[in-house]
């Protein structure tokens, strides 16, 4: 039996200041559940629940089976990056920290970053410091896949958005601001952030620099350089690529399939579920599990695609939940598993 690695206990002030961040992003999850189930009217609600019961769940499952692989690769992705450490642990422990990881997270964000390494250290007695490292690689890496999914969002989609502003959004603003297209709104709108972003680093960049947000932000953007020059160690860097685009290739899937649960959700082509992929993705940076925030960017993007938003937001829902039921359900079993692991490269577990 040995005891738990040691990990830094947060300071009482840090620990409290991650806790009101968990209230705070909670709540506003809470609070899009609301917002989105305050405007439906009675009818439109009883039509949500008529799309659930009539939903075809046959897809839930393959979208699950999918999640379960895609963290597979995600597995086999970290081993890679810890192997130029000198550091070889098993496939099995490693989907098991990278899954205890992603259960923890849903209750407090970016705890579970810190818990998978945990994982490991204990069953693989691989050093916290080393593998937290190769997380931080890994934060980086996902960054820029979804940056690039970002960018290739705005150079297909941008017809469907612009054509959904034109209809929608269009005839509200030159009601107040005249016969404006929204092409030059996209282009004043960009020249005004530019020059008031420019007056705002002249004003106040010394005193900004000074500020424990900057800083923060800095050494979170040197971390993920040091991450990334890290790559060039490894011995099989185009492996590591493939494994990063199957990793997004399955997260997009796993939503693109959950489209084909409704008759009138099925039509949305890829482009939709690419729109969906990166912007859902966004909901769940900001609220733990993207919860509430998810299902409401679900159900605005399917709206761009001419889908009703009683149907786009029982789609949402159905979606979150599979991914998240996958996560604790797959989390917790891995969590039993790790219980019965006694022994793993020498060292012995937890009895």
């Amino acid at each position: 039996m040995t005891n738990p690695p040691d990990v830094a206990v947060a300071p009482p002030k840090k620990r409290l200041s991650t806790i009101i961040q968990f209230v705070l992003f909670l709540g506003l999850g809470l609070l899009m559940i609301w917002l989105s189930l305050r405007v439906l009217t009675p009818e439109e609600k009883i039509q949500i629940l008529n799309s659930f019961r009539i939903a075809n769940y046959n897809w839930v499952i393959l979208t699950i089976f999918l999640g379960v692989i895609s963290h597979v690769f995600r597995s086999l992705r970290w081993k890679l990056l810890m192997k130029p450490l000198g550091y070889h642990p098993s496939l099995k422990n490693t989907f098991y920290a990278v899954m205890v990881g992603y259960f923890a997270n849903l209750a407090f964000p970016r705890l579970g970053e810190v818990t998978r390494c945990g994982v490991l250290a204990r069953y693989e007695n691989i050093p916290f410091n080393k593998s937290f490292g190769t997380v931080i690689t890994e934060r980086a890496v996902d960054m820029i896949c979804f940056i690039l999914l970002f960018i290739l969002m705005i150079l297909t989609q941008m017809g469907t958005i612009s054509d959904y502003m034109n209809n929608n959004v269009y005839p509200q603003l030159v009601a107040k601001f005249g016969n404006l297209h929204f092409t030059k709104i996209m282009i004043y709108g960009l020249v005004a952030i530019a020059i008031l972003a420019g007056i705002f680093y002249f004003l106040v960049h010394k005193k900004v620099r000074k500020t424990a947000f900057y800083l923060k932000i800095k050494n979170l953007l040197h971390g993920f350089w040091e991450g990334l020059k890290s790559l060039t160690e490894m011995e099989h860097p185009w492996i590591f690529v493939f494994y990063s685009v199957v990793i997004w290739t399955f997260y997009f899937f796993m939503l693109y399939i959950c489209f084909f649960c409704f008759s009138e959700t099925s039509h949305v082509g890829l482009g939709g579920g690419l729109s969906s992929l990166v912007l859902g993705s966004v909901g769940i940076m900001i609220t733990p599990g993207g919860i509430g925030l998810y299902p409401a960017i679900i159900q605005e993007t399917l709206q761009l695609y001419g889908v009703v938003r009683t149907t786009g937001l029982a789609l949402g829902w159905i979606a979150w939940a599979a991914q998240t039921g996958m996560i604790i359900l797959i989390g917790s079993i891995s969590l039993m598993l790790l219980s019965f692991n006694k022994k793993s490269h020498g060292k012995t577990g937890v009895a």
